[in-house]
């Protein structure tokens, strides 16, 4: 692919390939290339001001959402869609079991920069169940952007033609669901990839993903975290999160 400057179709999309694209979960590549540092569980306790989630995938199949619920999850994170060619196939049970079971839930889009433009996957992802609701039931939809499982670290795109692509697929989510999605993403692939933009601070809540012992550096733009992504596995199915803040604050980012 030949990297772009001026927007999301100042490159050649390559050929979609979706082979391993169930194994492509939010934070697996980041994993792979990040390593994992410990986790504030370490700690054995919940540090205060947090609630505890988590996010899942096709991965975890025939999730006990009562058994998560009573284990303590507040909140879930789900994956829809990746591209413009693949729906997780436990999407339904995993998005309607949280939510019969109480859970604040919501859905998300592994980014995939290299197939198409933005504007294509935000309405993909929200034709596969990831828009939004004001229900206070309904988180805002996630996009992840990490490293690439398929090759080029940045898909091909230089700092300015990512930055360029995340607008176009926020700006179309927003305008189709009325809320900007959150952005999940690790501040090392922020840095690489988009050089570091402040760009998205003010509009988009941010989901971090660091696998340590503190949050520790922000991407430029966000002073603080909505999520926190902090382990790749633990009580809870799938990967360990913590929202900043109490569970009004939970209930706002939901209702928006």
């Amino acid at each position: 692919m030949l990297p772009g400057s001026a927007g999301p179709q100042a490159y050649a999309y390559a050929d979609a390939s979706y082979a391993g694209a169930a194994d492509h979960t939010a934070g697996s590549q980041i994993a792979k290339h990040e390593g994992v540092h410990g986790s504030p569980t370490d700690l054995r306790s919940v540090p205060i001001g947090q609630i505890l989630g988590h996010d899942v995938s096709g991965h975890q199949v025939g999730i006990d959402w009562p058994g998560a619920a009573r284990t303590g999850a507040r909140f879930v994170y789900i994956k829809a869609t990746e591209g413009t060619g693949f729906v997780n196939p436990q999407f339904g049970q995993q998005y309607n079991g949280s939510y019969t079971a109480g859970l604040i839930r919501g859905a998300y889009h592994f980014a995939r920069p290299d197939v198409s433009d933005g504007a294509s996957q935000a309405n993909y992802f929200i034709a596969h169940g990831g828009g939004w609701s004001a229900d206070g039931k309904t988180l805002p939809g996630a996009l992840d952007a990490e490293y690439n499982p398929y090759g080029q670290t940045c898909y091909g795109l230089s700092p300015d033609a990512m930055t360029a692509w995340i607008k176009d697929f926020s700006g179309t989510y927003q305008a189709k669901t009325g809320r900007a999605p959150a952005i999940y993403t690790s501040t090392s692939w922020w840095k690489l990839c988009t050089g570091n933009s402040p760009a998205f601070g003010a509009t988009n809540p941010l989901w971090v993903a660091r696998y340590n012992t503190a949050v520790g550096e922000l991407p430029a733009g966000w002073t603080t975290q909505s999520i926190w992504q902090f382990a790749d596995k633990g009580t809870l199915p799938g990967d360990q999160n913590y929202f900043n803040g109490a569970s009004d604050r939970l209930i706002k980012l939901a209702l928006g």
